[in-house]
């Protein structure tokens, strides 16, 4: 048996992940892999570094630094989360990423970004969290529209919940098969089709099988979500997401705001406990 994490992306509404993945820690939830996908990567990542409430923290200490994210940084780097501040400053001066202890963890941790080119997804696994891994991780988080192309290992990539939102199948085929995702959607939410899908045949029009990708992303979306919920029926996957929508901007700046997820993340989690420790140690 090989337990599996899948973490869905959402930018801010990542901090619902985050409380939920703190609880996790502090209780002995342990995994054999995760796969995050945009924010699940960003911010999942402190679960295999073992850093309880990192997350949070820096999300409130610099949700209204402008290199963290801001239009001035969109508008002078190219990307509205700033990648010098976000990928190096950050975790190497401003709040230290541990990378010791997430090199000694076994758990593996992969994080998914879209091909430009090919309008597939791309899965990466990330062994070390050197400065090759973190610009996949960026790749990963880079949102189209507020975002440079990330190129990496021979790749040109965006944002990975643009082609594979939420990656079980991919961990279903790597062998894991005692899996739980996370998801900062409620049950009922359908995706609809893209509000901004004229601009971005504007702005990424060198990526034709990118914009397809695009164009067919809602349909994906909600096939992936009804083939998750409808193993969880069956007592195949366990699922932890919000019972409704968690009213978050994508890049919410307000400690406040960003705080009340998170402590919905940490509220559902403990809430569902129980059950999560009895639905892991099932065969």
């Amino acid at each position: 048996m090989k337990k599996g994490l899948i973490l869905e992306g959402g930018a801010m509404r990542g901090m619902f992940t985050s409380g939920v993945l703190d609880v996790f820690m502090e209780n002995g939830i342990d995994f054999d892999g995760a796969i995050g996908v945009s924010a699940g990567a960003t911010f999942g990542c402190n679960f295999k570094s073992r850093q309880i409430g990192r997350a949070i923290r820096y999300n409130k200490r610099f949700s209204h630094d402008w290199r963290y994210c801001s239009l001035r940084s969109l508008i002078f780097t190219g990307d509205l989360y700033g990648a010098k501040f976000c990928y190096d400053t950050l975790p190497n001066k401003l709040d230290i990423y541990d990378l010791e202890t997430y090199r000694k963890n076994p758990m593996e941790f992969w994080c998914v970004a879209s091909d430009c080119q090919t309008g597939l997804p791309v899965y990466k696994k990330l062994e070390t969290c050197d400065a090759n891994d973190l610009t996949w991780m960026r790749a990963s988080a880079s949102m189209p529209l507020a975002s440079r192309v990330v190129e990496v290992d021979g790749y040109k990539l965006l944002d990975g919940g643009m082609t594979d939102s939420i990656p079980l199948r991919y961990f279903e085929s790597l062998g894991y098969d005692k899996n739980v995702v996370i998801l900062t959607q409620p049950r009922d939410y359908q995706k609809k089709p893209a509000s901004l899908m004229g601009m971005m045949k504007i702005m990424l029009r060198k990526y034709p099988k990118l914009l397809d990708a695009m164009a067919m992303r809602h349909t994906v979306y909600n096939e992936e979500t009804a083939d998750v919920f409808a193993k969880a029926d069956r007592g195949e996957v366990f699922v932890i997401c919000p019972s409704q929508s968690l009213g978050i901007s994508r890049t919410e700046k307000n400690p406040e705001e960003l705080q009340r997820v998170y402590d919905e993340g940490r509220k559902m989690a403990e809430k569902m406990l129980p059950e999560l420790k009895e639905f892991l140690k099932s065969k």
